[in-house]
């Protein structure tokens, strides 16, 4: 069973969700049912953005600016189009280009400096912040499109599954070939695992690091965008925690923290196990910092897991 559960990071995933699906199906009965595809939409936004942190953790590094990065591409994205007439397909390229340049000049402080990237996402982290308040103001900003078919492909419904759902799923599938089967995916672990002996195989890490911060950083502005479009709105403080929640994500799906170790089926099923729980607690009416306290135990669990299974082998 250990030996399972190292091959695949995502096993301890699998069980909880199994768990958790099967005792509150008793538990709450036809209402968690009826909940699914609001939780399926929610997951969506969350797991767009936690694709985009493994890509960083994989590398042995952290972005904790995805969050308030999320929010200020948003704000970009809505701004093109309510104050310069873009069409919203033009706006949202503009907008995840935005987050894939912020992405670069953080990679690019980190490499350049060799400072450590939790200090450089963190002061990025407020400087986002701080560029969202002073570009738009404190007041939330509603999103209007007059494109139906931009609705249909952002926010539409087939059948119970929401398209910002079938967009994660996209996201997902993409990054999973990326990873697991392009040799950009094999840099990835080979820069987290062990620096040293990717530099002797000829890989040059900074350049590996650079585009995970890039597409980190896209990622980030694809989440916001993505849950502005379904909401009709975007709100200057939105995103904030949303990077602690995907770096959440990332371990329960059996990221490594030091880096080398991840995948992404394991981080799609760890961002479904938050919001299960977080939808779940919801439907039971518990008090909100429930859910904090199970994730945050979760995490715990999920670390004490992986550690214990990669020594038992």
């Amino acid at each position: 069973m250990i030996r399972i559960l190292k091959e695949r990071n995502e096993n301890v995933a699998i069980i909880s969700l199994v768990i958790l699906f099967t005792l509150f199906a008793v538990l709450i009965g036809e209402m968690w049912f009826n909940n699914i595809p609001n939780m399926l939409r929610d997951t969506s936004w969350l797991g767009i953005l936690a694709i985009g942190q493994a890509m960083i953790i994989i590398n042995g590094e952290f972005d904790l600016s995805v969050g308030t990065l999320y929010t200020f591409c948003a704000i970009v994205t809505a701004t093109m189009v309510k104050e310069y007439a873009l069409s919203p397909y033009l706006a949202m390229l503009v907008g995840i280009i935005v987050g894939i340049i912020a992405g670069l000049i953080h990679g690019n402080i980190v490499n350049r400096f060799t400072i450590p990237s939790f200090i450089v996402t963190l002061g990025a982290m407020l400087l986002w912040k701080g560029g969202t308040l002073l570009y738009h103001g404190a007041k939330s900003l509603r999103y209007k499109y007059e494109s139906e078919t931009y609705k249909t492909v952002l926010t539409g419904d087939i059948g119970v599954v929401d398209a910002s759902f079938l967009w994660f799923i996209g996201v997902g599938i993409v990054f999973y070939f990326i990873v697991h089967h392009h040799k950009i995916g094999n840099h990835f672990f080979a820069v987290g695992g062990n620096p040293e002996a990717a530099i002797a195989i000829g890989i040059n890490p900074k350049r590996v690091k650079l585009i995970a911060f890039a597409i980190a950083g896209g990622c980030a502005a694809l989440s916001g965008v993505v849950a502005m479009s379904r909401v009709g709105s975007v709100q200057p403080g939105g995103g904030l925690g949303l990077e602690l929640e995907a770096i959440a994500a990332c371990v329960i799906g059996g990221c490594a923290l030091m880096g080398g170790r991840g995948s992404i089926i394991g981080i799609m099923l760890g961002t479904a196990l938050i919001y299960t729980i977080q939808d779940l607690l919801l439907l039971l009416r518990a008090p909100g910092f429930y859910f904090e306290m199970f994730v945050g135990g979760l995490i715990v669990l999920a670390v004490i897991i992986n550690v214990t299974i990669r020594k038992r082998i």
